[in-house]
């Protein structure tokens, strides 16, 4: 790709001079207008040391209201950002809708300077792009903008301009030894950035390269580049709710013809949607549940107990390990996970585990994509992170209850999939439990609660609502068990019909999880 580059392109100073004249407050207007619209902007400044990112980020930035952007300067990994997958502390840093972030580098540097350094195994680059490519298609399917800027110069010019700031004490500093060997190497570091170009020049995506021998030049095509694929941006939005909103109308007219067909339409037998319909055909893995397991007071004590100390072993030798861990609990409404949850954090640390309650998205986690959230409760290196209840709400709550569109929970399998293989590459443990019990259980338990002053805080009306979308929340249910059941995070159905039972499985799983990560990392 960049062997395809004219470098020699240049504008004079007036040039420049004119043409900003036009494109500053176009700039500035279309952050007004993003910011009504909703959009989060996120654009990233790749390239060639010494291409001049600082500069153009400095340029760009003079249009922009401080107020509705930040900048982003990527250097070395932290201690703290090294004990979590390398896209975590991106995810962090995401912005918010109608906000723009700037990226002085971004998450390419895993696999450009680390590479180069050897920091990065040739063998993770693969993996690494892959994940790159997930984590961009995650954010702009979700309504992000993101821009992706390479500034390109050669050898030669490089050189020049590392020998001028070397010659100025107050910026000798700038350019350090590793600037100067990927000078000397240039073909090989600039085959690197090909490769990388090439891999993550996506549909969704793309690159723009910037030829930067020319500073003037170099400023008017981003300025131009950002302000394209900004209006590009608000036009699909104007046009996306143009089509939603006709396309709520002829739903609803659709809705009122069908009713009064229906009403006329005399009833001779089954409708021809119940003959076609794949639910009684489904195979669930609910229905094989083996809801008369149970064990007696006695039993449960004594395994409960032994469960319970091996557990404090094992935290204690997974913080000397650095193994991160992440237990995630669903399941339907007084199903037993908060005292699944109690007994199984009974004998930890409680310095190396945090309990994650996920409640409905708050404003500020509204206006995220849905997996930042969670991305920031991500455990660290030998630390546990339990989730009560999850990511998983985009598949069931949401689905049922219509608070996320089909598109949106219709990807997120793939989405929550590639989220843990990314936290899974990491060498983090995942179990996910569904507790599992029958609707009159359910109800048993629901009524039980009402009689307790101490537990009636616990049931809620929209319990009780729930109930009544019982099938609909067991087909959605199905469906998310068999496509996020995978061979790094496979799902655990738990018998929860006596609580004896599920708490004693709960920690036997997690015991055997734990054993089998410390015997891999021995």
């Amino acid at each position: 790709m960049l062997e395809q580059i004219d470098l020699s392109k240049k504008m004079s100073k007036e040039e420049k001079k004119r043409r900003m004249e036009v494109l500053q407050p176009e700039l500035g207007r279309l952050q007004r207008q993003l910011k009504e619209a909703g959009i989060p902007v996120m654009i990233v400044f790749e390239g060639f040391g010494a291409a001049g990112k600082g500069y153009q980020i400095a340029q760009l930035i003079e249009a922009l209201d401080p107020r509705g952007f930040y900048v982003n300067s990527t250097a070395s990994e932290s201690e703290e950002e090294r004990m979590h997958p390398f896209l975590w502390r991106f995810w962090t840093k995401i912005p918010a809708k109608g906000q723009i972030a700037v990226f002085d580098r971004g998450w390419y540097r895993k696999v450009l300077l680390d590479r180069f350094d050897k920091t990065t195994p040739e063998n993770e680059v693969a993996e690494h792009l892959q994940e790159i490519n997930s984590f961009e298609r995650q954010l702009t399917a979700d309504g992000t903008v993101l821009i992706k800027l390479f500034l390109c110069i050669d050898k030669k010019e490089q050189k020049r301009r590392f020998e001028k700031l070397m010659n100025h004490p107050e910026t000798a500093w700038r350019v350090t030894k590793d600037d100067l060997k990927r000078n000397r190497h240039f073909g090989e570091y600039k085959r690197m950035n090909d490769e990388m170009l090439e891999a993550t020049d996506t549909d969704c995506a793309s690159w723009m390269v910037i030829e930067s021998m020319d500073r003037e030049f170099a400023t008017v095509k981003i300025y131009t580049a950002v302000i394209s694929a900004l209006r590009q941006a608000l036009l699909e939005k104007e046009e996306r709710v143009r089509a939603e909103t006709t396309a709520a109308a002829t739903a609803e007219v659709a809705t009122g013809t069908a009713k009064s067909k229906r009403g006329k339409k005399k009833q001779t037998g089954k409708p021809e949607e119940e003959m076609l319909s794949f639910d009684m055909l489904r195979a669930s893995s609910l229905d094989k549940a083996d809801l008369t397991l149970s064990l007696d007071r006695t039993e449960y004590k004594r395994e409960l107990d032994a469960l319970q100390k091996r557990i404090e072993v094992l935290h204690s030798a997974l913080y000397r390990k650095h193994i991160p861990v992440v237990i995630a609990f669903e399941g339907w409404d007084a199903a037993g996970k908060g005292g699944a949850i109690k007994r199984l954090t009974s004998h930890m640390d409680p310095r190396g585990y945090r309990v994650n309650p996920t409640a409905s998205p708050n404003d500020f986690e509204k206006v995220h994509h849905y997996l930042w959230r969670f991305w920031r409760n991500m455990p660290k290196d030998g630390h546990i992170a339990v989730f009560d209840r999850t990511w998983y709400g985009r598949v069931m709550v949401e689905r049922v209850e219509h608070f996320a569109t089909d598109e949106e929970w219709q990807r997120a399998y793939q989405e929550i999939n590639e989220m843990e293989k990314q936290l899974c590459s990491h060498g983090t443990v995942i179990l996910k439990f569904w507790m599992q019990i029958s609707k009159d259980e359910q109800e048993k338990r629901f009524r039980a609660r009402m009689e307790d002053p101490d537990k009636r805080w616990k049931i809620t009306d929209e319990d009780w609502r729930n109930r009544e979308k019982w099938d609909a929340y067991k087909t959605a249910v199905d469906e998310m068990l068999m496509r996020t059941s995978t061979t790094y995070a496979p799902w655990i159905i738990v018998e929860g019909n006596d609580k004896y039972y599920a708490r004693v499985k709960v920690l036997r799983k997690t015991v055997e999880a734990l054993e089998a990560a410390l015997k891999r990392k021995a």
